[in-house]
């Protein structure tokens, strides 16, 4: 598998939608990116909490292809990095077709494990209305394929900057698909 790179890095203090770039972000192990309000051990995301604070936290970091951005454009959407709410913008991988369990080496020291997909919300067509439409598509068979990312947790603590090499190790098979989280 090739290595791919980091296009940006994002994050959000508040559970906005949308994250803010930065210079870098700090990951940390087992709970996700320093500062973020994805933040923990156990689910953050706001639907999940209500459901079960305790479950842990399978989606402390999000990861999107910037591919993805450039098949949007194609259909009339302009996304910008950061501005659905991932974390890592990549490119060079095909994070979609990752299997459960791949680990991703970003920059000097940090590891991530992959745990599923994002499942998309109706907020992402506060970005523009159609969106969440053009992130969902369905295979020959009629399932529903999700676009919209890939979720992760922290594995070994680091510094993430943008062009950061990206390195995949997949895990051992029989591979898992990935499902979302």
């Amino acid at each position: 598998m090739k290595d791919g790179m980091v296009i940006s890095v994002s994050k959000s203090e508040s559970h906005t939608f949308n994250k803010y770039n930065c210079a870098a972000i700090q990951l940390l192990k087992g709970l996700g990116v320093e500062g973020d309000a994805h933040q923990g051990k156990t689910v953050k995301h706001r639907s999940r909490v209500a459901h079960d604070p305790t479950q842990p936290n399978l989606r402390q970091v999000h990861l999107i292809h910037t591919e993805l951005f450039e098949e949007l454009e194609g259909k009339g959407f302009e996304v910008r990095p950061g501005q659905m709410g991932e974390n890592i913008t990549t490119k060079g991988i095909d994070l979609l077709e990752l299997p459960k369990g791949t680990i991703l080496r970003i920059g000097a020291t940090a590891a991530i494990e992959i745990t599923g997909l994002r499942n998309p919300c109706n907020q992402i067509n506060s970005i523009k209305d159609g969106l969440m439409q053009a992130v969902l598509d369905k295979d020959e068979n009629g399932n529903l394929i999700r676009k919209s990312g890939i979720m992760a947790i922290v594995l070994e603590a680091g510094k993430v900057l943008v062009n950061d090499k990206i390195s995949v190790q997949l895990p051992k098979q029989p591979f898992v698909k990935l499902e979302k989280v």
